[in-house]
């Protein structure tokens, strides 16, 4: 199984996008693709003596007793968080915590998490979540837990404490950049229900597609809205925001990226074991061919998502607007362990099609836009030749078109405050009319 996104924890509040089928997810590889190096069989004796000996001292000397099971389970989860923030332990309860992130419904608070100097960082609050409602940005660094500091947890601790029954409320301690003191946030967990698709037509025939993660059947839906789109009405292009999508499915990124490509390389994993080595290809099955596009991105933006604008940036397919990625280019490979355990370990990195590697880096947007509000100076009324008293007709007028005009700015109204909110929508919306219009000549 493989995973594309900023690896956390598989518990319920961090909530990996994971495939557990043999296909690759923007994470993770097959658990078949990651065998022992047979250049390293030779077990080293000094240090097993050594690891024994330490074992049995904790075992008979710590100041409480711990069963045999539970350390050797500290043990395998030390070996594996050394190693990098993604690789983690997986406990039986985490399998089908991981399967249910992949169809879109899980419990929780709703947040991305990663660690950070001992803290819970924010990758992204999932849209429509309590976490996001409550007002947790990405960024945010968790410090206590009810009361609890964070320091000292390790993470999958730290999120099983974020866990509960819906309805249960939790006070999260956050620290943010430029704020002075702690701020204090008290959460209701609820049923996170994720729609991976949001879709919406703006003004000026322009489509809005938000992926908020990817899921199995993100690919099947963004297709079903580009049909409906072209099917109905000339769509004059398309914005595809990826802000805050953490990541997900393999599958499902290489299908989005497929929407918009019609051939040529969209991503390629390479590793140590010869089975990690893999490479994805766009086909001709393409919806979305021709359309002018553009692809939003900021900080939340990792794994798959940074796959498909990767992709889609190489092929000079899109224009990238807003700010850095999130910069995971590691794949993460699902291996089953007896009694229905698993780790997830590290076992690739991930290559856009021009060989660029964007781990601890991140994708560069091509036109850099901060986010902001969209603040108008009011205009003052002034004078038009239309307003002189016996001004000539235009001969060229139609009134007809023009109450039409009026209908249609009556229509986008709401359109029009989504748009005030946000600025690099904004100003996505303002290229993507430009670029349809450059088109028509």
């Amino acid at each position: 199984m493989k995973f594309c996104r900023p690896a956390i924890s598989a518990l319920a509040v961090t909530l990996f996008s994971l495939s557990f089928s043999v296909s690759a997810t923007a994470d993770t590889v097959p658990a078949a693709a990651a065998p022992a190096d047979q250049s390293q069989t030779e077990l080293p004796l000094e240090e097993l003596r050594n690891f024994a000996e330490a074992f049995e001292r904790i075992r008979s000397s710590y100041v409480e007793e711990v069963d045999d099971e539970t350390l050797f389970g500290y043990a395998i989860n030390g070996m594996l968080t050394a190693l990098d923030p993604h690789s983690v332990y997986l406990q039986p309860e985490d399998f089908s915590e991981l399967r249910e992130t992949t169809t879109g419904k899980f419990g929780g608070l709703g947040l991305e998490v990663g660690q950070q100097d001992g803290l819970v960082l924010v990758i992204t609050p999932i849209d429509d979540t309590p976490a996001q409602k409550a007002g947790i940005k990405a960024g945010d660094l968790i410090v206590t837990l009810d009361g609890e500091a964070v320091v000292g947890m390790s993470l999958g601790e730290a999120i099983e404490k974020m866990r509960g029954e819906p309805g249960s409320p939790i006070t999260l301690e956050i620290r943010r950049d430029n704020e002075p003191t702690l701020l204090s946030f008290t959460v209701e967990r609820d049923e996170i229900k994720v729609r991976s698709v949001r879709s919406k037509l703006l003004s000026d025939d322009i489509g809005y597609i938000r992926i908020t993660q990817f899921q199995e059947e993100t690919g099947a839906e963004l297709n079903k809205t580009l049909k409906k789109w072209q099917d109905d009405k000339a769509v004059k292009g398309v914005i595809l925001d990826l802000r805050n999508n953490p990541g997900g499915v393999l599958d499902a990124a290489v299908d989005v990226s497929n929407a918009f490509l019609d051939n040529g390389l969209i991503v390629y994993t390479e590793g140590r074991a010869a089975s990690s080595k893999l490479k994805f290809s766009a086909n001709s099955d393409t919806t979305a061919r021709d359309l002018p596009l553009i692809v939003l991105i900021n900080g939340g933006s990792a794994s798959a998502s940074e796959i498909v604008a990767g992709a889609l940036q190489d092929h000079k397919r899109a224009v990238l607007v807003g700010t850095q990625s999130f910069g995971k280019g590691s794949v993460q490979t699902v291996l089953p362990l007896a009694n229905d355990k698993a780790i997830k370990l590290t076992t690739a990195r991930y290559f856009t099609p021009s060989g660029r590697s964007i781990q601890a880096k991140g994708i560069e947007p091509d036109i850099w836009v901060e986010q902001s509000d969209v603040t108008p100076i009011a205009r003052n009324r002034t004078i038009k030749e239309a307003d002189l008293r016996g001004h000539l007709d235009n001969p060229n007028q139609d009134k007809s078109a023009d109450q039409n005009k009026e209908i249609s700015k009556d229509d986008s109204q709401n359109d029009t405050e989504l748009l005030a909110k946000d600025f690099q929508l904004y100003e996505a919306h303002t290229l993507l009319k430009g670029m349809a219009i450059l088109g028509k000549h």
